[in-house]
């Protein structure tokens, strides 16, 4: 198989960014599946119009887009991505947008078509924290995320695609060490793991990663 996963450029004034990093430390092959490495811009639709240019030009067989998510423990493999962009933050063209739907026009919500249970279950089985999480947020990386799964409903429908989250790099928590953190090592291995169990299982497994509140 052909995957694309891109990683994004740092925001919020960060001088890095553990998800761009870790995809570019990514092998260009894994067991025979090529891995296509991109970087995208943290702005609200320029993002989709670059990755939409990017699968039309690489036409990979799965999509997995990867962001960061400050203060989270674990790698967090995305369900949902919402119809609502709600920054909190500016992007990097300080573009704030409240309220805004992502696609006017779209359904509510898209859920990635990736085995994300599986994934979840083989990087925890490998001994790194993981789970399914049940939201994006409603910054760039869920604008992504749902974007990802409208391209894929309206114009590549027989491709797959999703989104993983990826905890701060330890450099970035140096200075509040009450923060949490995981070695770009172990999220390269996570993203390894997550990538070739999404290239070798079609049917997700039965488990629960639902949440009570």
């Amino acid at each position: 198989m052909k995957v694309l996963v891109t990683g994004f450029e740092p925001f919020g004034g960060e001088t890095m960014n553990p998800a761009y990093e870790a995809v570019m430390q990514l092998k260009v092959s894994l067991k025979g599946h090529v891995i296509i490495k991109k970087c995208l811009p943290v702005v609200f639709h320029e993002s989709l119009r670059v990755l939409d240019s990017m699968i039309e030009t690489e036409n990979p067989d799965l999509i997995i887009c990867v962001g960061q998510a400050g203060g989270r423990t674990q790698i967090s493999i995305e369900r949902v991505g919402i119809n609502i962009d709600d920054a909190r933050i500016a992007d990097n063209r300080q573009q704030s947008p409240i309220d805004a739907p992502i696609n006017p026009s779209g359904p509510a919500a898209y859920f990635s078509n990736l085995p994300i249970k599986a994934m979840s279950q083989a990087i925890g089985d490998s001994g790194i924290p993981a789970s399914v999480s049940n939201t994006a947020g409603t910054f760039v990386c869920n604008h992504v995320l749902y974007g990802l799964m409208d391209m894929i409903a309206q114009k590549y429908p027989l491709k797959r695609g999703g989104f993983i989250h990826v905890p701060y790099a330890p450099e970035q928590v140096a200075q509040t060490p009450n923060l949490p953190s995981m070695h770009l090592s172990d999220i390269v291995k996570a993203l390894e793991i997550a990538i070739l169990t999404a290239c070798t299982t079609d049917t997700d497994i039965e488990r629960s990663e639902g949440t009570t509140c």
